[in-house]
């Protein structure tokens, strides 16, 4: 989508010139060499390419002589690194090629069975991020409005004395660490370790403000939080709803599946405010008012429901409340109310809901579209009560594929820094504590004494929320101090919506630390000058260089739960240090590194020590229990890199017998990357669960059912599964609850232990056992260790126990406030007060409406990542899209005099005014504007440039959309509202 193609001066505000690129491209082609792909079609094709190709194919690789670690003229040292790409979830695997230990090319991994040999933009442009010149390279501080360089041993020492001073006088909750889903799994996990050991569950990361309604959704609907199916098995589904997901422009290789799929005669449905390039590919588009996916959803329902088109065998065996549902569906989503809310006609509704229910199976896509509402968790709730209806759950080529954002999105919300659990969503609750204390080997006293009084069982502030933490009247916060320190460990703020506000609190701050390859928009934001009375004249902010992912090695974790290893491919340039180093680093100045680390063989890295990420995995499969990290050894998960073509690239099965050539691992039955659960000891070999809910595969091949996660009975009706309802060769033929010592003993199961499991299981369920004999057992006589419920349709611990629609705070259709209102305010909620309906109306009272005519709605585009800071910075990536800009219909164009490609300015109700450039286009509707979130680096029409650290800069700059964005929550999780709010346009 380049709005403006520039053959010279500058590209974008701040870009390097044409000629320099022209350089780069040169550059590469001279060490491209005449080299050919291991594909026979390509050996045979030569270097017919030509100038404009991708990075990956004007550097294919002759792998015969780098396997022999020599270089093409004979010298120097060739190896063939296996490293998977750090942008979106999807997971492509690529082999960066290193000659005497710089990464000079690069391979897409034809043998994935996830990508397919494909790349989009960013995977193609890889190799930049490790080698990218506008990188941090070394400590720096904020002194007198300019970042100066600082040695690695002052900033460790003054960080942690500014730590140490915070927490006598205020408390540990006085400090916040916002952690990364860039981290490998290693890293968020221990980033949760190193927080509880400060003494804090404010701590939080990147999914709270993209799939956190997700996560508790799903998770309280059936058991997991998760994505359902993969990637790969949406090729055999037959028909494919996305809503709130343009895959194209977000997860684009995830498309090669469904186009697949429709090559088999698969329907493609896109429900979206906006056209994109993804409803491009569809067999219907369906455009509705953002923030109404409940009133399609269900008006959908009401339709198959009226026919007679639901799946009643699998309700009545396998669903929990759906009668319920049905009334309350049928009374209020008729067509012409869904008319009215959504703004779908009936006669289109019909068609859509009659594809759902004849093309069997049917998968449904969501992602942020979805997520980043008020109301998130309940429109995610009625995407899965509608695939339960259709009975598409558990199925092959059904499920909810949900996509995940970064590319370690789903590992670290699994293990990582969550504000309300340990990791694998273990409670906050003593006997989960206990659990950890004793994989860990440290006190469980010791842990307590750590944390103020009172707080160790209390969710944190979230992320989304933490401007709150620091602005917020102290009367108000359910904890004894505000916030006065933040950590940046990997996040974009310019991801978070309020921007004005968050500026503020920045400024506010006693102690502001940025850990980072790239310095983000918080360090030009920190150096920003702001208003005088928010400033703080004893601020310290500090900017610490991490390595990237390239620089390191460890486990990621896609978005269909598939883990992979990334080899290291470079060692760590400048100064950077990889993250779980600096972890250690600061524990051994806080007093705590031998608890930190004492379960981890050291490394030398650089002279220093560095834990081993095997280490902590293996501490990980130790624990982590629940969701089944348990399975996944890095032997296991090395092995299954080494041998990807030995996977199928429909059910990710591995193809006949297999034997890894270098340790003689077995892979026989395995599915790739051991998709999560992946249950009990590596040496069990449970080969993984590809399709969660799965009664037709025996547990032992990755068949399972759904959680009995909500107790065995609901007043008076029991929630287990009916009769018949269990998954295949599963003893047990009916409902059971989760497996724990009592119900072993009552099976006379128990004298399946060995003497000393039976010592370390008794008292425990198969989640705290610590030998994973309690999990062995059940699985040995086909069932599964959680049980075997129904899925709920009702939700009775959720403040709407039955999804409802409900207005956003900001909107423009002050006609429907009265019947769909939002939820009445909250005097705490993760420890903050928060504002629902009394806002909503003091808006549609003051008539916003009106002078912000404009749903103003945000979301991604195929060249950049995130908030952009690192994409924005690789120069490869920087040509294709130079400007921040704003879609706008030409009727909503031409009644404010405004042409395509004209500057614009974008106000909102906040008073944030961005400038930005416009793109007149009919892909939105003349009621809705569109602006990508990836920008960064101007402000209110400034050039932030001159406050980024020298040479530490993002090549193209521009407007963020959160420094407009408004205020709203989702009630259950506190996931921002980004998809719905209003502005108005005006040209510059």
């Amino acid at each position: 989508m380049l709005l403006t193609k520039k053959s010279s001066s500058t590209a974008g505000h701040g870009s390097r010139s044409h000629s320099s690129f022209v350089h780069n491209l040169q550059r590469g082609l001279a060490s491209a060499l005449p080299t050919m792909d291991r594909r026979a079609f390509l050996r045979r094709s030569g270097l017919g390419v030509g100038v404009g190709l991708a990075a990956t194919q004007l550097t294919l690789v002759k792998k015969a002589k780098a396997a022999e670690g020599k270089s093409i003229d004979g010298t120097g040292k060739i190896e063939v690194k296996r490293t998977v790409c750090t942008h979106c979830s999807v997971g492509c695997a690529t082999d960066a090629i290193v000659e005497n230990g710089v990464w000079v090319r690069q391979e897409p991994v034809f043998d994935s069975p996830i990508n397919l040999g494909a790349h989009c933009a960013k995977g193609a442009a890889l190799r930049e991020h490790g080698h990218g010149e506008y990188r941090l390279r070394y400590p720096m501080k904020l002194v007198n409005g300019k970042y100066q360089r600082i040695s690695w041993d002052t900033a460790l020492e003054e960080i942690t004395a500014k730590m140490k001073e915070l927490r006598e006088a205020s408390g540990p909750d006085s400090v916040y660490f916002i952690g990364s889903s860039k981290h490998n799994n290693e890293q968020a996990y221990l980033l949760r370790k190193f927080v509880s050991f400060w003494g804090t569950n404010n701590c939080d990361h990147q999914a709270r403000i993209c799939h956190s309604t997700t996560v508790a959704g799903v998770a309280n609907t059936w058991g997991y939080g998760a994505m359902t199916n993969s990637y790969n098995d949406m090729q055999n589904s037959k028909c494919a709803l996305y809503i709130g997901s343009n895959a194209a422009e977000a997860h684009p290789v995830s498309l090669l599946h469904m186009l697949h799929a429709k090559e088999n005669g698969c329907k493609m449905i896109v429900v979206d405010p906006r056209f994109t390039r993804t409803a491009a590919k569809a067999d219907e588009y369906v455009r509705i008012r953002s923030g109404t996916d409940i009133p399609f959803l269900f008006g959908l329902l009401h339709i198959i429901f009226k026919n007679g088109w639901e799946d009643k065998k699998y309700i009545n065996d396998r669903v929990y409340g759906m009668e319920a549902v049905k009334a309350d569906v049928m009374a209020k989503w008729t067509p012409a109310a869904v008319e009215e809310a959504c703004g779908v006609g009936e006669e289109q509704m019909f068609k859509v809901a009659k594809m759902l229910a004849e093309a069997k199976p049917a998968t449904i896509v969501w992602c942020m579209g979805q997520t980043q509402h008020t109301i998130g968790n309940a429109m995610v709730r009625a995407t899965c009560i509608l695939q339960l209806a259709l009975g598409n759950v558990g199925k092959t080529g059904g499920g909810t594929n949900i996509f995940r954002g970064h590319d370690n999105v789903q590992g670290a919300t699994d293990v990582g820094p969550n504000p309300d659990s340990l990791p694998g969503y273990y409670g906050l609750a003593a006997g989960s504590w206990k659990h950890f204390a004793s994989t860990w080997g440290v006190d469980y006293e010791w842990i307590k004494k750590q944390y103020a009084e009172g707080m160790m069982e209390k969710p944190g502030i979230t992320v989304s929320r933490w401007i709150d933490g620091v602005l917020e009247n102290n009367e108000l916060i359910d904890q004894g101090p505000n916030l006065r320190g933040v950590f940046f460990w990997g996040h974009a703020p310019n991801s978070q919506t309020r921007g004005l506000e968050m500026k503020r609190a920045m400024d506010k701050l006693d102690l502001l630390v940025v850990v980072d390859p790239y310095p983000s928009a918080t360090a030009s934001m920190a150096a920003m000058p702001g208003k005088p009375e928010d400033q703080n004249p004893n601020r310290a902010v500090y900017l610490l260089p991490a390595a990237t992912q390239f620089e390191t090695r460890g486990s990621c974790t896609a978005s269909n739960r598939s883990i992979q290893w990334r080899e290291q491919v470079i060692e760590p340039l400048w100064e950077s240090r990889s993250d779980h180093m600096i972890m250690h680093q600061f524990a051994e100045k806080l007093g705590f590194a031998n608890e930190l680390s004492k379960n981890y063989k050291m490394e030398k890295v650089k002279g220093l020590d560095e834990p081993s990420v095997e280490d902590i995995l293996r501490e990980i499969n130790k624990s982590v229990w629940t969701i089944g990290y348990t399975g996944q050894s890095p032997e296991r998960l090395k092995a299954h890199m080494r041998n990807m073509a030995a996977f199928d690239i429909k059910s990710l099965k591995c193809k006949g017998t297999v034997v890894d050539k270098e340790t003689g691992y077995d892979m026989t039955g395995d599915f790739f990357g051991l998709p999560w659960p992946c249950y009990g000891t590596p040496e069990l070999k449970h080969p993984g669960s590809p399709n969660l809910y799965d009664t037709s595969k025996h547990v032992m091949e990755g068949g399972g059912n759904f959680r009995a996660n909500f107790g065995v009975e609901r007043e008076g009706v029991s929630l287990l599964a009916e009769d018949g309802s269990h998954s295949l060769g599963a003893e047990i033929t009916t409902g059971y609850p989760e497996f724990d010592h009592v119900l072993l003993k009552k099976l006379g199961w128990w004298d399946d232990l060995s003497d000393a499991e039976k010592t370390a299981a008794e008292g425990k369920n198969w989640k705290t056992d610590p030998t994973g004999a309690i999990i062995r057992v059940a699985m040995a006589h086909g069932c599964h260790p959680f049980g075997n419920a129904k899925a709920r349709a009702i939700v009775w611990n959720f403040p709407d126990g039955i999804p409802q629609h409900r207005e956003p705070i900001y909107g423009i259709r002050p006609d429907l406030v009265a019947k769909y209102p939002s939820h009445d305010d909250q005097k705490t909620r993760w420890r903050l007060p928060i504002l629902y309906k009394s806002l909503q109306q003091k808006n549609v009272d003051e008539k916003v409406h009106e002078k912000f005519p404009l749903i103003m709605t945000s979301g991604r585009l195929v060249e950049y990542e995130g908030g952009g800071e690192e994409t924005r910075s690789n120069p490869w990536l920087a040509e294709l899209q130079q400007e921040m800009f704003v879609e706008i219909n030409p009727a909503t164009a031409a009644e404010r005099g405004v042409r395509n490609g004209d500057r614009v300015w974008v106000s909102s109700p906040t008073g944030a005014r961005i400038n930005v450039q416009a793109l007149v286009t009919e892909r939105v509707g003349p009621d809705t504007v569109f602006l990508p979130f990836h920008f960064s680096g101007r402000w209110q029409g400034e050039d932030m440039k001159p406050y980024y650290p020298d040479g530490a800069f993002p090549v193209v700059r521009g407007e963020a959309v959160n420094t407009a964005t408004t205020y709203g929550y989702d009630i259950v999780t506190m996931m921002q509202e980004t998809k719905t709010t209003v502005c108005n346009i005006a040209k510059a």
